[in-house]
């Protein structure tokens, strides 16, 4: 017997569904738990019981369980690759997907060439001279690593229409300056596990003891010298701060001690006139700290940097020492993925759009897509509304805020157009290491041809098998690719309540983002422009600081509080993803009659359905490390520290003063 049958959904769009909805998980909840006490522990209790920590993860949450379901689907469409007939065919993407796959999962092959496909990178580093340092780095930034400092074509955040060369910092081994500058148990935990990872891959690429040594020691004060001058992580939020237009006479006037005609030549792009220096403050430090360097230091750092980013691509020996160090000792993990998430990785990024195409074909049905049409229609116009009723903001600037929320371009599901991989060539012949790097080359290459050439405002920033969504503000868009479009985050066999609660939120989340602390000093046409009268910006900035603190008083771990001002544009989007998504369900079921399901009310299943979607447990080193790398807040302050602003959450769950999720009206601050 057929039990589906067509239901109306949002603003009318015909979905097909099961003969009726269903309410909340009650195998979520923790009725244990007052919801009055700790709303986030009486959402997901039980859902955090259902689901203990595994030891290959250091966080598992239902975010990571929809990751987890795409991998499972990604995995049956890649693995069945190998019985497609155009798998056999070179330069098909089904025989470039398949056959890098297949590199990836060949342990015995991967482990007998140990570190034999790096002996012509190393090589090349030893061969060169101080002199030729710039003619190095044009190669590394190519397809090797982003050693010293960083190129790369982006857009122009005051001209949004246009591409320009961007110069910023590297990166560093540990991810985050505080790693090398504080000094606490933690840290020097972690820096005793990174003396022994840097040993342990220079000996598994032929290094003595001495030499492993003298290696730590250059990679160590190098990386030193880099924090102290690297922006801080608040810094790196401001857009203002990140944009330094100098053109390239300028730039080798006060950069001397590089040679940019080299470098620049070497990447293909001798002819650019002028360029963003993202931080000035460290390119004058490398200026003066590059001359001080010795030749072997520079050696023996590039060479670090080429093997460790080189490590997932390698034998066991490598990719084990990588898992010690940056799974078990920063993240708390157990023991490693299995080797299948690992190989099915690489050609889910690289390929991303083939596999892609793959993915929508098969698990992303047109009713998901109608849908999504619907609420963000919706989520637009609840978001107009609010900012009509902003009593904080003066008429000119909602007269502007209103053109940038109406100019909004929304991507949803999967491109119009598919990236083209044809020069992309994968071949089973040569390592895996070198079929990666050949495909980051043409990478770099790509990247670097888009200079002097208008933006491409289709393109694409995730693929459309990613668990996530974005929005960019320099093409003023928001992306819902379809990897983010399943249960529990959006599901059409869910009462709209529900829905509303969570991809809505996520959609109105991502529109808010137009109008946080970073997005709202982009206009309309996505440049860097200030459109807001000096009132409204001073009452936006005192609201914002508020919000930051209510944040910063949290305490994740011993002595340990959540840094409220890093997080500040998802807590900003948190909430008006909240708000907004409610004034639209409101809207939708104006007039209509509203029904509990199992025992909840349509407010309580609302805001049931957003703590759902941060459900989740995780480990103590994990929540250390995305204290100081991750601008989200963890999951429980997303929902207990957002939701004690909102005066309808108190209303459905009947919070009263004195109760611990209550916040007296004086204290609530409310942006969007």
């Amino acid at each position: 017997m057929n039990f589906k049958r067509l239901i109306l959904g949002v603003a009318g769009v015909p979905l097909l569904s099961f003969a009726a909805v269903h309410g909340i998980d009650r195998n979520n909840l923790d009725t244990k738990v007052n919801p009055s006490d700790n709303f986030y522990l009486y959402a997901c209790g039980g859902w955090m019981k259902n689901n203990p920590l595994t030891p290959e993860y250091s966080r598992f949450s239902t975010f990571d369980q929809l990751r987890e379901n795409a991998r499972v689907q990604l995995q049956d469409l890649i693995t069945n690759l190998a019985n497609n007939p155009e798998s056999k065919i070179k330069g098909t993407n089904a025989q470039k997907v398949s056959d890098l796959y297949a590199l990836g999962m060949d342990s015995v092959r991967l482990n007998k060439e140990g570190a034999q496909p790096l002996k012509p990178f190393i090589d090349k580093i030893n061969g060169f001279s101080k002199e030729n340092l710039a003619h190095l780095l044009a190669w590394m930034h190519t397809g090797v690593s982003s050693s010293f400092f960083s190129t790369g074509v982006g857009t122009d955040s005051k001209n949004s229409d246009r591409n320009i060369l961007h110069i910023s910092e590297t990166g560093l081994g540990l991810g985050d300056r505080d790693y090398y500058l504080e000094e606490n148990e933690t840290n020097a935990k972690i820096l005793a596990a990174y003396e022994k990872y840097v040993k342990k891959i220079m000996e598994l690429v032929g290094y003595d003891a001495p030499s492993q040594q003298r290696v730590w020691d250059n990679v160590i004060s190098i990386e030193r010298e880099f924090a102290k001058n690297k922006m801080t992580r608040e810094q790196r939020r401001n857009p203002q701060f990140r944009y330094n237009m100098r053109s390239i006479d300028q730039i080798k006037s006060d950069y001397n001690n590089i040679d940019w005609d080299t470098y620049l030549n070497g990447l293909g792009i001798g002819d650019v006139t002028e360029a963003n220096v993202v931080s000035l403050n460290f390119m004058e430090f490398l200026n003066n700290f590059l001359p001080t360097l010795s030749e072997q230091q520079i050696k023996d750092y590039l060479i670090f940097d080429a093997v460790s980013d080189s490590s997932g691509l390698l034998s066991d020996d490598f990719q084990n020492a990588n898992f010690e160090m940056f799974g078990k000792v920063m993240s708390g993990k157990e023991e490693q993925e299995p080797r299948w998430k690992r190989a099915m990785s690489i050609p889910n990024s690289m390929l991303g759009e083939a596999v892609g195409e793959l993915y929508v074909n098969k698990y992303f049905p047109i009713e998901n897509k109608e849908y999504m049409i619907g609420l963000v229609d919706n989520l637009r116009k609840a978001l107009g509304k609010h900012i009509d009723n902003l009593v904080w903001m003066s008429d000119s600037t909602k007269q502007k805020a209103h053109e940038k929320l109406n100019t909004f371009t929304v991507k949803i599901g999967y491109p119009d157009k598919w990236k083209d991989y044809s020069e992309i060539i994968i071949d089973p012949e040569k390592s895996y290491m070198e079929n990666v790097y050949n495909a980051s080359v043409w990478y770099s290459q790509d990247n670097y041809k888009k200079l002097h050439k208008p933006v491409d405002k289709t393109e694409w920033h995730m693929t459309p098998q990613t668990v996530n969504a974005y929005y960019n503000p320099t093409t003023n868009e928001i992306c819902f690719p379809a990897g983010i479009l399943q249960a529990p985050y959006f599901d059409l066999t869910a009462d709209d309540a529900q829905n509303y609660g969570a991809i809505g939120v996520v959609i109105g989340h991502e529109m808010t983002h137009g109008f946080d602390d970073q997005g709202r000093q982009f206009d309309k046409d996505g440049n860097l422009k200030d459109w807001w009268q000096p009132e409204d910006a001073e009452r936006f900035t005192k609201l914002a600081d508020a919000l930051a603190e209510q944040f910063d008083k949290v305490e994740v771990a011993p002595g340990v509080f959540a840094n409220g001002r890093f997080t500040l544009g998802e807590n900003i989007a948190d909430q008006g993803g909240l708000r907004v998504a409610l004034t639209a369900y409101l809207d939708s079921v104006a007039n209509k009659e509203l029904t509990d399901i199992d025992g909840f009310s349509p407010l309580q299943r609302f805001y049931l359905a957003y703590a759902n979607l941060w459900a989740g447990n995780i480990r103590e080193e994990e929540i250390l490390n995305r204290t100081k790398t991750d601008p989200h807040s963890l999951g429980e302050n997303r929902v207990n520290v957002t939701l004690r602003n909102i005066e309808p959450f108190f209303e459905a769950f009947d919070i009263k003063e004195g109760d611990p999720m209550f916040r007296p009206t004086k204290e609530r601050v409310v942006i969007w």
